[in-house]
């Protein structure tokens, strides 16, 4: 699927300005504070075909997210791990903004946002997954799909896409004959050090966490930043036509990582 952008005259003159006029009092136009998340529900073990799966909702944005898993060849440059392949497809029903047809630019760039954040984390133990090297991996598909639009659909992705891994389960395997026997008996699949999203906004001078849909419209640009455990910061991304001066972009790490304390607290255990 692919998207239209929205400009920022759809929000009209005097939404606008509401918005504007509310932060710079260090208030928003839903009630938060400037730093404060929408209410945030995880529910697991939602797509029964799935090894894993679960919805996210932050606020009314809705996601929905599932992890199918198969034993198929390793890439050629990393031949003793297994294998993770994000997918994210903007289906219409999320907005009226998302067409039908193949992945647009958006549908790619949230898969590689949430691909990179996993990645560099090392989520999946994929060193874990390779019963014979070189020939038979484990392939982790992890499809990704946004049901209600309201705003940061990055983070309420993410958070979809880590809390299904969370919750696979694979086929216990042994090797016989130079061959992959899968056995009756499922182990959870093994999961490292999981990022959480969080995306930053910019309106003017002022920082905000969670953009809703409205805000989303009206920002000058925003950046989104994968928090591991430890304080870490594994994928970056920014987006929108303004820019982040070096002192920003510390800051908005800075509170990136405070706030990811809080969204981890979330995830199923």
């Amino acid at each position: 699927m692919s998207s239209t952008k929205p400009f920022g005259d759809i929000l009209s003159t005097i939404k606008r300005e509401s918005i504007v006029t509310l932060l710079r009092k260090g208030e928003r136009i839903d009630g938060r504070g400037l730093h404060e998340y929408r209410k945030i529900e995880i529910e697991t073990n939602v797509i029964s075909k799935a090894e894993g799966s679960a919805l996210v909702k932050i606020g009314d944005t809705k996601v929905i997210a599932g992890v199918k898993t198969e034993i198929g060849k390793p890439f050629p440059d990393t031949p003793d791990m297994g294998v993770q392949i994000v997918n994210a497809e903007l289906i219409p029903i999320a907005s009226p903004f998302f067409e039908p047809g193949p992945p647009g630019e958006d549908d790619i760039e949230l898969s590689r946002v949430i691909d990179r954040g996993l990645r560099s984390s090392e989520a999946i133990k994929l060193n874990e997954l390779a019963p014979i090297p070189g020939e038979k991996v484990w392939i982790i598909y992890i499809d990704i799909y946004p049901l209600d639009h309201y705003g940061n659909l990055v983070d309420a992705s993410g958070l979809a896409a880590v809390s299904a891994l969370l919750t696979t389960k694979i086929k216990n395997w042994k090797v016989e004959d130079g061959d992959v026997v899968l056995l009756d008996e499922e182990k959870p699949l093994p999961i490292g050090e999981v990022p959480v999203f969080v995306t930053v906004g910019k309106i003017g001078d002022t920082l905000i966490v969670d953009p809703s849909y409205e805000e989303e419209l009206i920002l000058d640009a925003k950046i989104t930043l994968a928090v591991t455990s430890d304080d870490k910061i594994s994928g970056i991304q920014k987006s929108g036509l303004g820019g982040f001066t070096p002192e920003v972009v510390k800051n908005a790490v800075s509170l990136a990582i405070n706030v990811a304390d809080q969204v981890r607290k979330k995830l199923p255990t």
